[in-house]
């Protein structure tokens, strides 16, 4: 069998299961290094979604008499300086950059498809005067636009979500926009707008659901660095505030000044945000891989399903006639 038709082969096996199944297949079979990351990040979302169960202390119960102990049977990771099991707290955390990492995430997702789908949609000076914005807004140092952010909505969840997801988004709506311009450059985007539709109805009936693939490797990616910018928020004072158990400020306070008397109260919050960010990262790259269409074997191409069940219709009349 030729090289030809085994691709041939390949793809009619594809195009008979769905996209998500093809996903997970390959990712099985293709991407060990998205398999582990898959399976970390699943743990890491059971162990937020039940927390309750899984942690033996609250996470701001303070236990008499039990001070800074190292770890023991009764205490896996220790206590910190208050009493407060550390154990308990990782669990805890994990809920928390759960949270912050998948509404972040939604909202980066939100944020940069309006303003990339907008822009590539209508072109011209609009878009040319809008990407001018969103460069200006990207010559930022990151970093320091998130702590200005912050220090002028103040500290909480509900900021580090808002914060996170409209910084990260605005940057996203690039990914988006060049997406929305190569589909708009389809035969049924133009037949659609020749008929008469409206671009609102244009763009979420025959735009969006042909950029899906370079929207979910968008949001896949953005969870990682937004729990990662929640812990450095919270490690410097800006993010979530004690005493509710954020990774990163966990490593910050009482972890700091206890650093050297105590290096498990650093030790096992640094070991958990490590690990889920790194899970996440493979996912994402894995799934990056996969579905983004500008990437040698990715499935996803820019609206070629509808285009070709398109040009099958009219193939179909043609023939009739």
């Amino acid at each position: 069998m030729s090289v030809a038709e085994q691709t041939i082969k390949v793809r009619k096996v594809s195009k008979s299961r769905s996209l998500f199944a093809d996903v997970m297949i390959r990712l099985v079979k293709e991407k060990p290094m998205g398999l582990v990351g898959g399976i970390i990040v699943l743990i890491m979302f059971l162990t937020g979604i039940f927390a309750n169960f899984l942690a033996p202390h609250g996470y701001n119960d303070y236990i008499a008499g039990q001070f800074l102990k190292p770890p023991t049977i009764a205490f896996p990771m220790g206590t910190d300086n208050v009493g407060r099991d550390i154990f308990s707290r990782i669990i805890y955390g994990a809920r928390v950059s759960m949270i912050v990492g998948l509404c972040g995430s939604i909202l980066d997702v939100a944020v940069a498809t309006v303003i990339g789908s907008i822009s590539g949609f209508i072109g011209g000076k609009f878009d040319m005067v809008l990407q001018r914005f969103v460069d200006a807004f990207m010559c930022f140092p990151g970093l320091m636009l998130l702590i200005t952010l912050m220090s002028l909505l103040g500290t909480g969840m509900a900021q580090v979500i808002v914060v996170l997801g409209i910084v990260w988004g605005v940057g996203g709506s690039r990914v988006v926009r060049g997406a929305v311009i190569a589909v708009k450059e389809n035969v049924y985007v133009e037949a659609a707008r020749a008929v008469g539709g409206s671009t609102r109805t244009t763009i979420f009936r025959h735009v969006l659901p042909n950029i899906l693939a370079p929207i979910i490797v968008l949001f896949t990616t953005a969870v990682g660095g937004i729990v990662l910018a929640e812990a450095s928020l919270s490690f410097l004072g800006y993010g979530i505030p004690p005493p509710t158990p954020s990774w990163g400020g966990m490593l910050s306070t009482s972890g700091r000044s206890y650093m050297l008397m105590a290096p498990w109260m650093v030790i096992w919050p640094g070991a958990a945000l490590t690990v889920a960010v790194f899970g996440i990262n493979m996912l994402g790259d894995a799934l990056r891989d996969l579905l983004d269409p500008r990437l040698r074997g990715g499935i996803g191409r820019y609206g070629s399903a509808h285009a070709q069940r398109l040009r099958a219709r009219i193939q179909a009349r043609t023939d009739s006639h």
